[in-house]
């Protein structure tokens, strides 16, 4: 299904029961987060929260802020627009499994497939409720002088974020013909989350971001943390690795100021296709179409080329300065569950804001595990799982644990024929987008449940020899893994826990694994009901 706004998938995750509404003004300022937090750590994931009174530096915002919306596997599922997340992985995994029909009712089947995708692909619209209220800023002069320094983290706990210089603040522009004037929203009126005490400020944290190749035109949607400096500019956090960081460094070798759009809200499949590992060069949006079965229509942006969803709640439009000096970013408390401390990054001018007028601020907040990126992230794999299967037939099920914060752990149950095929399942997936990142890899028997982590570490202690079955190699890694000796470059593990064939060094027969007889367990159930 479509969600034509943020509200109307609210309004479903409330009448399924999974939305939880809180009247008390709440603070930004992690006041939001420990109530979050809290609900994140609840058994499935708790309930959605729509805080219906954020506050802003004591200051009640004009926009409700929504968090924890995909929290769970039924959120997960209900924001995908299916039954379940397996059931949409389903239909993705026939689809690119298609064969030539070999009768009426399979070519039938295959031309709605067909259809389906016509229907997926983006079209443009003259306008859309994202501009109900629109606002431009003037564009600052290039700075060509350092920034000032970021924070100490001890002192970061201290400091009043978002407290601009009056020079420092933004000048609107003069309101064009037919525009909404007032009141001017800057990013000082939304409810932007301080999440952690020692955050260096405050952190937009579930932005779509917008950019394009400037050699290809090729459009990438993803989504990177961006921290507020004042009024109208913010922090670029693209890891190097990541496709706008690409774009980005052709821009920083031509000189021209590169474009951005950032959007939040409208349908809430637009996240999820942010993070998704698609392969290189597809639109995010034709996934997008395709997971809600409409086309995503687009609009122009108010000052620039870009194109936005119609029916985004909130766009934050502007530009990159190559000729600007790159600004400290952080701290900022990450998924890792420790603080990525301030690193350089490209500055954000903003030019633009519009919103719907009863506009929705989505965020989330990401620390120690459980939060709600590990729902995103066990969907993602759940649902690009046929396109991995494509490559490695042999793979049977693939699990992120929530203690492994998305990458940094990975079980792989595999149907395992010849020997050493563990391994070569382990180095093909390191060569495989995000998959690079991956810090420890443990591949089990088919008959493994790499769901039950405990099943994973009984199988991994019974059926390893450390020095035999493990592999050590170097690669990429995240950037905000502060355990690597180098930023960006570490080192990776491997373990084969399936097992042994002789050809694999084990010359000894390979025990059969405890089980009841299955004539006896009848006969105690018969007697002795389960439970």
């Amino acid at each position: 299904m479509a969600y034509e706004s943020y509200a109307q998938f609210l309004e479903a995750l409330e009448q399924a029961g999974e939305l939880t509404r809180i009247s008390q003004p709440l603070a930004t300022e992690l006041e939001i987060t420990e109530l979050a937090d809290r609900e994140m750590k609840k058994p499935g994931g708790g309930k959605a929260l729509l805080i219906e009174q954020p506050t802003v530096n004591g200051q009640v915002s004009p926009h409700p802020l929504a968090i924890n919306t995909m929290g769970s596997a039924k959120r997960m599922a209900m924001a995908l627009g299916a039954e379940s997340v397996d059931a949409a992985a389903a239909e993705l995994g026939s689809l690119i499994q298609a064969k030539p029909p070999t009768g009426i009712r399979e070519t039938i089947a295959l031309l709605g497939q067909a259809l389906t995708l016509r229907h997926a692909k983006p079209k443009r619209a003259k306008t859309g409720p994202c501009k109900e209220v629109v606002h431009r800023f003037d564009a600052p002069a290039p700075r060509t002088e350092p920034w000032p320094s970021a924070p100490d983290i001890l002192e970061a706990g201290r400091a009043v974020p978002n407290t601009p210089r009056e020079a420092e603040r933004a000048v609107p522009s003069a309101p064009r013909p037919g525009e909404d004037t007032g009141p001017y929203p800057t990013l000082l009126d939304l409810p932007i989350l301080k999440c952690w005490p020692l955050d260096g400020g405050r952190f937009i944290t579930l932005p779509c971001v917008v950019t394009r190749d400037p050699d290809t035109g090729d459009r990438n949607l993803g989504m990177y943390r961006m921290q507020v400096y004042d009024d109208s500019s913010v922090g670029m956090h693209w890891q190097l690795q990541k496709v706008a960081a690409r774009h980005g460094r052709r821009y920083y070798e031509t000189g021209e100021r590169m474009p951005v759009a950032v959007f939040l809200g409208g349908d809430p499949v637009f996240p999820f296709c942010a993070t998704a590992p698609l392969p290189d060069g597809l639109d995010e949006f034709l996934l997008a179409g395709y997971l809600r079965r409409k086309s995503v229509e687009m609009v122009k942006c108010e000052t620039n080329d870009l194109e936005v969803p119609a029916n985004a709640d909130i766009v934050i439009e502007g530009y990159i300065d190559p000729t600007e000096p790159l600004r400290d970013e952080g701290p900022f408390g990450d998924h890792t569950g420790y603080y990525t401390l301030p690193e350089p990054y490209p500055v954000f001018h903003i030019t633009a804001i519009t919103h719907r007028k009863q506009a929705v601020y989505p965020a989330t907040i990401v620390g120690i595990p459980p939060m709600e990126d590990f729902h995103m992230g066990s969907a993602s794999v759940k649902l690009f799982m046929p396109i991995l299967r494509m490559t490695f037939p042999e793979i049977v099920d693939i699990a992120l644990p929530a203690e492994g914060v998305f990458h940094n752990l990975v079980f792989v149950s595999i149907r395992k024929t010849y020997p050493m095929q563990a391994f070569k399942i382990m180095n093909g997936l390191w060569g495989m987008g995000q998959m690079m990142f991956t810090k420890y890899i443990i591949i089990v028997d088919a008959e493994v449940d790499v769901h039950n982590t405990s099943e994973v570490l009984f199988r991994l202690c019974a059926c390893t020899d450390p020095q035999r079955d493990s592999i050590f190699t170097k690669g990429p890694a995240d950037v905000l893994d502060h355990a690597t000796t180098e930023i960006a470059v570490g080192t990776k593990l491997g373990i084969d826990a399936t097992k042994k064939l002789p050809a694999e060094g084990h010359p000894r027969q390979w025990p059969p694994l405890i089980k009841m007889d299955e004539d006896v367990k009848a006969r105690v159930e018969g007697i002795i009901p389960p439970g």
